[in-house]
């Protein structure tokens, strides 16, 4: 196909992965999809899916990742009523810095703060234990209900980082019913998650959240709170991780 009569998306693309000097196989591995695909994008036969061009935006510069979001069918709208910083990045074509102010009576240190990217919050839940959670395999489809902002540190995968929400107090008291976990699809080696908190599914349960823990060569979903039973893996192959959680948010009481 001439450049021409391409999409205007699958040039948009090209020039994104051109821009950050990517081979399509690395590009591919920034976003979980196969050298293929981007081929595909890039020559217009296959358009990304919501979710992958909300992984596109992450990686793209404004104003290209206004764009990239808008095809994911978020309205700029949306993303900057909960993205305060944004909407000034968007006036000044840049991420505006901010400063933190120390608490105290004492003289008052401004520090750069680090950059925000935008997560999609999904409209998916992960049970805790004693709940069924959303029977969901790919994040990637799934069209999100809004965006929050967090520093960029907090990610490390920002591509893969997305947002669902938690039912059941079973880990309390460290996440509550109803609170917003943050999760990088990326991380799903079992060898590197054992004590950490993940989001498991498994065909009758959907999607759980818990601890991972190894006993000798037992593995096993632990809850925060001991009024609920541990739940052994050991035997069931069924059971497949879907991320690692980085971290959790929720209101005060």
């Amino acid at each position: 196909m001439r450049e021409s009569s391409k999409p205007e998306w699958a040039r948009v693309i090209s020039n994104l992965r051109d821009a950050l000097k990517l081979s399509q196989t690395n590009f591919g591995e920034r976003l979980r999809c196969s050298a293929m695909s981007v081929s595909r994008w890039e020559r217009g036969v296959l358009e990304p899916s919501a979710g992958q061009y909300l992984h596109l935006g992450n990686l793209a510069p404004d104003p290209l990742c206004w764009y990239l979001w808008g095809r994911a069918g978020l309205r700029s709208s949306d993303v900057m009523r909960v993205l305060p910083a944004f909407r000034r990045r968007l006036r000044e074509s840049r991420l505006t810095d901010m400063a933190i102010v120390t608490a105290g009576s004492g003289p008052k240190k401004h520090i750069e703060k680090p950059q925000l990217i935008a997560i999609p919050l999904l409209k998916v839940v992960a049970g805790a234990h004693g709940h069924k959670g959303d029977d969901i395999l790919d994040f990637e489809q799934q069209v999100p209900e809004s965006m929050i902002a967090a520093p960029k540190e907090w990610c490390p995968h920002p591509e893969h980082t997305l947002c669902l929400r938690v039912k059941g107090d079973s880990m309390m008291p460290l996440l509550h019913d109803g609170y917003i976990a943050a999760v990088d699809a990326s991380q799903t080696s079992r060898e590197d998650l054992y004590g950490k908190i993940v989001v498991m599914w498994h065909k009758k349960s959907g999607l759980t959240i818990s601890r991972l823990v190894r006993y000798d060569h037992t593995e096993v979903l632990v809850p925060e709170n001991r009024d609920y039973q541990a739940l052994t893996l050991q035997g069931d192959h069924d059971w497949r991780i879907m991320a690692k959680v980085l971290w959790w948010v929720g209101k005060a009481p």
